[in-house]
């Protein structure tokens, strides 16, 4: 019931160059405290079965949501576009979430969303 994002991304060249192999890609509240830099996280933000009348669904779409947390503004952009380049042979990026930076970390922090389908 999970989108294959770490197994897509960490299978990346890039990605592995810019977060580690394994990868530093958490699902939403799993990163450990105070994670390597730079890192990621994602989290399920929406989403439904494919319905059918005829039978159960067989897909289910899911909208994902990616944050991409580094020291620097250049940085959290770049990694950004490598799990970007990583993530839309498979998916669709539906949004550019923006950009800030962290109160309490002064972590800089990269966001955008993909839509992907994910077979039953």
């Amino acid at each position: 019931m999970n989108p294959p994002i770490f197994e897509v991304c960490s299978a990346d060249l890039t990605v592995q160059s810019r977060l580690g192999d394994p990868a530093r890609l958490y699902p939403f509240g799993e990163a450990e405290p105070n994670p390597v830099k730079p890192y990621a996280v994602w989290q399920i933000v929406g989403g439904s079965p494919e319905n059918y009348l005829d039978c159960a669904p067989d897909i289910d779409a899911m909208a994902v949501q990616i944050d991409c947390y580094a020291t620097s503004a250049a940085l959290a952009r770049a990694v950004a576009q490598s799990l970007r380049d990583a993530i839309e042979p498979v998916a669709h990026i539906t949004r550019w979430s923006g950009e800030d930076r962290d109160r309490d970390t002064n972590l800089y922090r990269y966001s955008f969303d993909v839509d992907w389908l994910v077979p039953r």
